[in-house]
């Protein structure tokens, strides 16, 4: 599955109240970020390493989307993209603090491997569709993050023709489209299961 995909854009701050638990400004157009191929790992139930020795690691849940063709001017969400998936951006939280100091990019804080686990993916429904449906995440059983993409400040049309008019988008690439509220660290050890409306669209073990 990771092997066919070219480009990870992931989309920051996409939740007025996960902006906000941070203590960051809320975007007045989409904060978009890459994440290297190399950070993206299906998951199925079995382990996932992460660095140990970098201070706090974050997960964020997220909404993914797979794009099926090139972008045109005027094409709608429903018909470019062809799959959707969860996944956890993960984020190491004391770095990426001390790199927002001195304005520096994000990569070694957001493109370190196995920093962007993803679940198989499934046949797209529609937009519209998906906002029926919360998304979570549990940590250790535990309910941490609950969204829908209904609470987004920039909605899926609006993040796709954004990064099609500046970076391009095409077959291939992959959306991370912003975590909700209820970000925190993990442990060796936990337990993470990606939700969505109660399914457990995949799980993963976490060593650090």
């Amino acid at each position: 599955m990771t092997e066919a995909i070219r480009n990870i854009y992931c989309v920051g701050r996409n939740y007025r109240a996960h902006a906000a638990e941070l203590g960051n400004d809320v975007p007045d157009q989409p904060m978009i970020f890459t994440k290297p191929t190399h950070a993206l790992v299906e998951i199925n139930g079995g382990e996932l390493t992460l660095p140990g020795d970098q201070g706090e690691i974050h997960y964020e849940t997220e909404l993914v989307l797979h794009i099926a063709k090139p972008y045109a001017a005027g094409i709608k969400v429903d018909d470019i993209v062809d799959k959707y998936a969860l996944g956890i951006d993960f984020t190491l939280r004391d770095v990426q603090n001390v790199i927002k100091k001195k304005g520096q990019p994000w990569l070694p804080a957001k493109g370190f491997l196995n920093s962007a686990p993803i679940s198989s993916f499934r046949p797209f429904p529609g937009a519209a569709k998906l906002t029926e449906t919360n998304f979570q995440l549990r940590q250790n059983g535990q309910v941490v993050q609950n969204g829908n993409i209904s609470n987004m400040i920039f909605d899926l049309q609006t993040i796709i023709d954004y990064i099609a008019a500046h970076y391009g988008l095409g077959e291939g690439d992959i959306i991370y489209t912003g975590t909700p509220e209820g970000v925190g660290p993990v442990s060796n050890g936990d337990r993470l299961e990606l939700t969505w409306d109660d399914e457990v669209f995949a799980a993963v073990t976490i060593l650090i």
